[in-house]
């Protein structure tokens, strides 16, 4: 007897179509209370934070919703929808249409309902009822039989990518298996940087110009290919999966900015990996608000003088170039007098991690995503060539770094997928090897119902990501559907590492088990690249802008 609920597709769109009419208004509530003379009033926004961030939480799951059920559509049109893609789908309607009916939580203490904004959600009752045969406690058991025998592929439900997608998926989670997976750990524990060997082998894997013209070395493929890449790396260690973040970002700012000159000096040379990058935007009093940055430069001739103090840069310490955002109009208060700078600088070194004059540094200690470490730094005169000013162009550089974002955040995304899985497969792992009064204890429903719960929140933030990335590939704004995808997948990913620790009980809680280490590494995921309540804010801003 199949468990896949006869009219499953129909459900499935219903729900989606529910939920976005759910979405239409919740907006029209919260323009309501935040619209000043046609327009949406900053202050107003800040006063109702928690009804604008519920409805960027909500507008983020209903466009999941919608994004599965249109994914499941089109795998039945290639009839290649089978049990293993339908249950987990089932699961996630019923589970996101029911927490929009009662309520999502935005964190572990913060739930937003719709009744908060005086919006009744009673319309998502009989479709939730509907889907509720789906979530039976047969279904969330079959599931993880399924991620059973699928233990060792690139994911459960990795169908949908073209050939060459799915070539790529099989070549990287083989990399990582053999490459990353072994070692993770004992990086970890060892608060060492990756090996650079291994940075030369992603290099000639073309890692660092997934995204990059044919014309400069890259491959010229996609952001869905980007997300396939660094999803896989960062199943193994999110340290990997990180590594080509910076180098997007590099590649973008000069792709989309720099000069003739710029490009052909640099380019090539980030897009093998021959040159390390780094993001330096981040300063101790400013956190989000890059507006209000003091770093600043001074011309002298030819060179720009940098004085100032940067915090939070990833990889630092063995970065070749800096992409560097810094004030250079001191009449200034806001982003219009900042400036992008492609700061050239020696590599440094164990013995000598800031050779450079003008330039010094110590390490931040963390708890988790080690493997590039990160650094506090200040620059007293430390010079940078004129011919390094991004496109050549005083005042443009905070408008030159926004464009980047959307990309920075659909590889967040990702990478957050990609530490959900790892933490759903040592779950797996422990809960199949495990056994307690004689079975395994992932047969016990509270164990079960973690997996399977694990597996469809994954398979919905997939989706959300994938969209993004489509749009992205496509040429359209996409900052909502990036920033969506962000969102959810940094919670995601912390409920997967959370759960996975719990399945491991005691053991979970010991620095020497990798599940440890997956906990500590997920929980960045929902601070940079824009904190969750930022992102939030980001989110609401832009769907209300359709409001007024």
């Amino acid at each position: 007897m199949s468990l896949i609920l006869p009219d499953l597709l129909e459900l499935m769109d219903l729900a989606a179509s529910r939920a976005q009419a759910l979405v239409v208004e919740l907006r029209a509530a919260v323009a309501s209370r935040t619209t000043h003379e046609g327009r949406t009033d900053r202050a107003l926004l800040d006063a109702e934070q928690h009804g604008a961030h519920g409805l960027a939480w909500m507008a983020a799951y209903a466009e999941t919703l919608r994004q599965t059920a249109l994914w499941a559509r089109a795998l039945t049109a290639q009839g290649r929808f089978g049990e293993a893609d339908a249950l987990p789908a089932q699961l996630l309607a019923y589970e996101y249409a029911s927490q929009l009916l009662g309520g999502v939580p935005m964190n572990q203490g913060e739930t937003f309902r719709t009744w908060d904004l005086g919006v009744p959600s009673l319309p998502m009752g009989p479709v939730v009822g509907r889907l509720a045969a789906g979530a039976t406690q047969a279904v969330k058991s079959r599931i993880v039989e399924l991620l059973d025998q699928a233990r060792g592929r690139p994911a459960l439900e990795a169908s949908g990518l073209d050939e060459t997608l799915d070539a790529i998926a099989d070549q990287f989670h083989a990399f990582t298996a053999e490459k990353i997976t072994p070692f993770a750990h004992g990086w970890h524990l060892r608060d060492e940087l990756i090996p650079l060997a291994l940075l030369q082998e992603m290099g000639a894997l073309g890692v660092f110009g997934l995204t990059a013209p044919e014309a400069w070395g890259g491959s010229g493929l996609g952001k869905v290919a980007m997300c396939v890449v660094t999803e896989a790396l960062s199943r193994g260690y999110i340290g990997t999966g990180s590594l080509g973040t910076r180098s997007e970002i590099a590649a973008e700012l000069l792709i989309a900015h720099g000069t003739d000159d710029q490009k052909a000096r640099l380019l090539p040379g980030i897009v093998s990996g021959a040159i390390v990058p780094t993001a330096v935007f981040t300063e101790p009093e400013a956190g989000s608000d890059l507006g209000s940055l003091r770093t600043r430069a001074v011309r002298d001739g030819d060179t720009w003088r940098v004085t100032g103090a940067k915090t939070w840069i990833t990889h630092a310490a063995r970065a070749d170039i800096m992409t560097l955002l810094v004030r250079t109009d001191p009449a200034s208060k806001d982003h219009r007098g900042l400036s992008m700078f492609l700061a050239e600088k020696p590599r440094g070194t164990d013995a000598e991690p800031f050779p450079a004059r003008g330039m010094s540094g110590g390490e931040i200690a963390v708890i988790g995503y080690r493997g590039m470490k990160e650094y506090e730094l200040a620059f007293d005169g430390f010079e940078v060539t004129h011919a390094n000013l991004l496109g050549g162009q005083e005042g443009q550089g905070f408008a030159q770094l926004m464009a980047t974002f959307e990309s920075a955040r659909i590889q967040t995304a990702a990478r957050a997928i990609g530490v959900a899985q790892n933490a759903l497969d040592l779950a797996l792992d422990y809960a199949l090897q495990r056994r307690q009064f004689g079975e395994p204890i992932a047969a016990f429903p509270r164990v079960a119902n973690k997996l399977a719960m694990m597996a469809a929140e994954i398979l919905g933030a997939r989706r959300l990501a994938w969209f993004a990335a489509e749009a992205k590939d496509a040429g359209r704004r996409c900052d909502l559907e990036a920033g969506m995808a962000k969102l959810t997948a940094a919670r995601i990913a912390w409920a997967c590492a959370d759960n996975a620790v719990q399945i491991h009980g005691g053991t979970g809680f010991a620095v020497e088990q990798p599940v440890s280490r997956v906990l500590a590494d997920a929980r960045i995921l929902n601070i940079f690249e824009g904190a969750g309540e930022i992102q939030a804010q980001v989110i609401a801003r832009r769907l209300l802008e359709g409001a007024n």
